[in-house]
């Protein structure tokens, strides 16, 4: 399987200190990737690196084969941040067309993704007035209808229901079997098992880069949220 996403040796610095030390790691294409690991443990600036917008001290990050940030990447890589990137006064059901007039694409396509996202209903509210967690879907909605070959979703699933983040899991899936490349990061655990690939990272430090079935046998446990501290702390055991 070729890789989407290469990382080579990445540091990044913000303001006088070092965030990211040195992360060297893939994403293999169509796949589901989970960023994982607590807040303040470099994932968003890892994001960042991969969508083209965070200043790099050294280190390379290439994305479909081109620089990440590289103008070519533009209607190839979709991007989710934390904060909702729609207009408050436009409708989840404008906001969806305006996104897709801007690839060429139809009101149908438009409709599509809200749907897919668990909208429909709330199609005509305005995004001002949603929940935080219907702002990040109706997000979401927009960075799909491009079709991008690589979606990068930071933390897509925080404030929704266990019932909605089932849905958005398997709609991952679905995509990432049509061939799409997706990289989601998220400090939930318990997400972790949903994804085809782990990369999981400690403050700024990259602690594993495979499977969940291979994570669980290195640490010898079959819960991954175990296997994640048994990781740190062999990490912290391991004499300087």
């Amino acid at each position: 399987m070729t890789t989407a996403i290469e990382i080579r040796d990445l540091v990044i610095d913000r303001g006088k200190r070092e965030v990211l030390h040195g992360i060297t790691c893939g994403v293999r294409a169509g796949s589901v990737t989970g960023l994982l690991g607590p807040s303040g443990s470099g994932k968003t600036t890892l994001i960042r690196a991969v969508v083209g917008v965070q200043i790099v001290r050294s280190g390379a990050v290439t994305v479909l084969g081109r620089p990440a940030g590289s103008p070519g990447l533009r209607r190839t890589v979709g991007y989710v941040t934390q904060s909702p990137s729609v207009y408050a006064d436009l409708s989840v059901r404008e906001n969806a067309r305006y996104f897709a007039s801007l690839y060429g694409l139809t009101a149908a396509d438009a409709e599509h993704a809200v749907a897919d996202v668990g909208l429909a209903d709330a199609a005509t509210q305005l995004v001002g007035n949603l929940s935080d967690g219907q702002r990040s879907r109706a997000s979401l909605a927009c960075a799909m209808i491009g079709r991008p070959e690589v979606l990068v979703l930071d933390e897509p699933t925080v404030g929704l229901d266990p019932v909605l983040r089932a849905d958005l899991w398997g709609k991952f899936h679905a995509l990432a079997d049509a061939g799409t490349t997706l990289l989601v990061s998220s400090h939930v655990m318990d997400e972790a098992g949903r994804c085809d690939q782990l990369l999981l990272i400690r403050e700024g430090h990259l602690i594993a880069d495979d499977t969940p079935a291979a994570i669980r046998a290195a640490a010898g446990t079959t819960d991954l949220e175990e296997a994640f501290l048994r990781l740190i702390r062999g990490r912290e055991e391991v004499p300087a």
